[in-house]
């Protein structure tokens, strides 16, 4: 057994081991990567041929947690790992998106690369590893890959830059992003912040680089070790030059006209390409495209590809007519529908948002039950995406990665606006009803005007925007685009979005497809976002400047006191019976749970009187007896001595027979007094050793 290991030492003192060798030696490639007592074991397996007619990179990448790694038994009834949780799900995005742009644009044979959390510590994040475990398992496998690539999270404490901190650093962070990168270019970003400035987004990614140099290094080293830096021979595509070229002299002007005609209209200009093409199909027999016609289309969206880059460099004109840094028309509104507690519409160009906001109580928060991370979460957004907003005509077939990926954006970008003692369970849902470019952005946007209008108390408003990027030469000749197109996104070199406040960025994700992007490109992308964000930020607030100062008239009113940790069981009550009688009888809703040696009660209904009501219930069963105070009492029986009473929820008194008037009573029977009776009292006083109470009702009669 040949087993290779490198070690990377971080910069606070903490190591990396990478082991290749001794597990899963079937696969193509696999690693076990270490950090402290958190363990990832990376696989790669990738077939020998292409499915034929497959024209793009068939990549499937896995993260899993095991529940075993933290000393957990999964929940449900079978008691074993299900599908993908949201988080494992956002980690396996986060190692795709970097790996997925380095395989040879030739390359596609399925490639499934499979990271497994087998061992966590609860110290070190085990997703800021993932992808360094990932590119590993390709260096130490003869899968063509033009990598290394690793990932670091790098976070902002106390004005500090810390390369992948443990879980209890990140508590205290303002900035949060995960970076990917090569040796010598940035390929990925995402991530959450307090409203950081666009030169610390910039410092953040230069250390963030620096380290994951070290990680490629590393791998280098370990690749010329096991013998792997000759990759396989393959031959995945069979070109026709020819035809190549004739495609390319037969539509190049047609397409380029079209990619210049500045038609605003996404069907129509899609039309007018796809006619280039038929036409072009055309003056072939019908034996001869069977054998072409694949061809003739990878060819023809090359030609598109280049016609539509071209007219923008060249001309500075993009596909719909816009400059370079122009946004496209916005129009919105709040309150379109009734239902909701609040809703509004968002679009801008052909991309369209219709988002409702929900306030739910403590009952309707989300369980988190991971494998590492356990809690509840009480601000949701999701993010649906169906099939008609791009015109398609298929059956919608759940949510998928994407969903997951770009809800996550808009909820990054939306929750720190969110008030931390805010008492509402907050749901925000985003569907996508017409989109054209960057419905993510459209989801924030549309969730801010949504929020206010819910009379949601944020902080201050936050607006997103899509950069695109194109460029030639390694960057010397490019240009930036703001607010782009679908066809930009997927045609351009970089897919940019940036969603922020006034006062600083939110939020960040940034894909970027081709090498030797500088930091300047970068920071004149950041720049021109920010002039972007500010222009939506103000048709927004256009819309509705602020939060409406009331909730809607059929939200939920919530009441949220603090009472003595002793009285929670006198609230509950044997069994929930006092609860749930006073939910029954005022139509309430009342949650408790302690915090901090005390209680945390929240009360919510949808009507005042009912809040009203359980209110009162409430405060009277933990209000505190006070000496001198009168109460309306209940009798609960009679006694030859007197009659015992409750004068508040859970106390009683006895009020005896010479308490009960100012002339003497020889029999209790000759009061009248009854059982459900109800009289008024006073407290006289409270027995110091014993706790009784001394009630008083002649003390409330006149003395004759």
């Amino acid at each position: 057994m040949n087993v290779v290991t490198k070690t990377i030492t971080m910069g606070d003192g903490r190591t990396i081991t990478i082991e290749t060798g001794k597990l899963a030696k079937q696969a193509d490639g696999s690693v076990m990567v270490r950090c402290g007592n958190t363990m990832l074991l990376a696989t790669v397996c990738s077939a020998k041929d292409a499915v034929p007619g497959t024209d793009f990179m068939p990549l499937s990448v896995d993260y899993k947690e095991k529940f075993a790694s933290a000393g957990r038994l999964p929940g449900g009834f079978t008691r074993r790992e299900g599908r993908p949780s949201d988080a494992e799900i956002l980690v396996s995005r986060l190692v795709d998106r970097a790996l997925r742009p380095l395989f040879p644009d030739d390359y596609h044979a399925e490639t499934f690369v499979t990271v497994t959390l087998f061992s966590a510590d609860g110290v070190d994040m085990p997703d800021s590893l993932a992808g360094l475990a990932a590119s590993a398992a390709l260096a130490v496998s003869d899968i063509p890959f033009n990598g290394p690539i690793s990932e670091v999270r790098v976070a902002r404490i106390n004005g500090e830059f810390v390369i992948n901190p443990t879980f209890a650093q990140l508590e205290n962070a303002d900035m949060d992003i995960m970076v990917a990168a090569t040796l010598d270019n940035i390929m990925m970003v995402e991530g959450e912040m307090k409203e950081v400035s666009e030169d610390d987004l910039l410092n953040g990614l230069k250390v963030a680089h620096e380290a994951i140099k070290i990680h490629c290094q590393a791998q280098l080293e370990l690749m010329a070790e096991v013998g792997k830096t000759e990759k396989r021979v393959y031959c995945h595509e069979e070109n026709d030059e020819e035809l190549r070229q004739a495609v390319h002299d037969a539509c190049y002007e047609k397409a380029y006209a079209v990619a210049a005609s500045g038609n605003t209209n996404k069907h129509e200009r899609g039309a007018a390409f796809e006619a280039i093409r038929e036409e072009f199909k055309a003056t072939f027999s019908e034996e001869e495209l069977e054998e072409k016609a694949a061809l003739i289309n990878k060819y023809y969206h090359d030609v598109e590809k280049e016609a539509m880059r071209r007219c923008i460099l060249d001309e500075g004109k993009r596909l719909d007519g816009r400059k370079t840094t122009e946004i496209r028309p916005i129009w919105s509104e709040v309150g379109y529908l009734p239902g909701p507690h609040g809703s509004a519409v968002f679009t801008r160009g052909e991309t369209q948002s219709l988002t409702t906001v929900t306030l739910g109580t403590k009952l309707d928060e989300k369980i988190v039950d991971e494998a590492l991370v356990q809690g509840k979460d009480r601000f949701l957004l999701h993010y649906n995406f169906p099939p008609f907003c791009t015109g398609e005509a298929r059956a919608s077939r759940g949510i998928g990665r994407r969903e997951i990926g770009h809800g996550n954006l808009a909820y990054r970008a939306l929750k720190p606006m969110i008030p931390e003692d805010y008492p509402y369970v907050v749901r925000v849902v985003s569907d996508i009803l017409e989109s054209n470019g960057s419905s993510s952005m459209a989801t924030v946007c549309a969730g801010t005007l949504a929020l206010m209008d819910a009379g949601v108390k944020i902080k201050k408003p936050v607006s997103g925007i899509a950069m695109g990027l194109i460029s030639e030469n390694k960057g010397k000749n490019y240009a930036v685009l703001s607010d782009i197109l679908g066809d930009e996104d997927h045609l351009g070199d970089m897919d940019f979005k940036v969603t922020g406040t006034k006062d600083g960025i939110t939020a960040t994700q940034m894909d970027i497809k081709v090498d030797g992007l500088s930091y300047e490109i970068l920071e004149n992308a950041l720049r021109q976002a920010k002039e972007g964000r500010m222009h939506i930020l103000g048709k927004i607030q256009e819309t509705i400047a602020e939060p409406r100062e009331d909730l809607k008239p059929h939200a939920p009113r919530i009441f949220v006191m603090t009472i003595p940790k002793e009285f929670i069981g006198a609230v509950i009550g044997p069994g929930g019976k006092i609860i749930q009688g006073i939910q029954t009888e005022t139509g309430a809703t009342i949650a408790i749970e302690e915090i901090d040696e005390t209680g945390r009660v929240e009360i919510a209904a949808t009507d005042k009187k009912s809040l009203e009501d359980a209110i009162a219930r409430v405060k009277a069963i933990v209000a505190v007896p006070e000496i001198g105070e009168i109460y309306q009492a209940k009798v609960k029986s009679i006694m030859p001595y007197g009659v015992f009473v409750e004068f508040m929820p859970g106390k009683e008194g006895l009020l005896h027979i010479s308490e009960i008037d100012h002339k003497r009573i020889e029999k209790i029977e000759d009061t009248g007094i009854k059982e459900g009776d109800k009289i008024e009292v006073k407290l006289l006083d409270i027995d110091e050793k014993t706790g009784k109470f001394k009630l008083s009702k002649k003390a409330l009669l006149p003395k004759e």
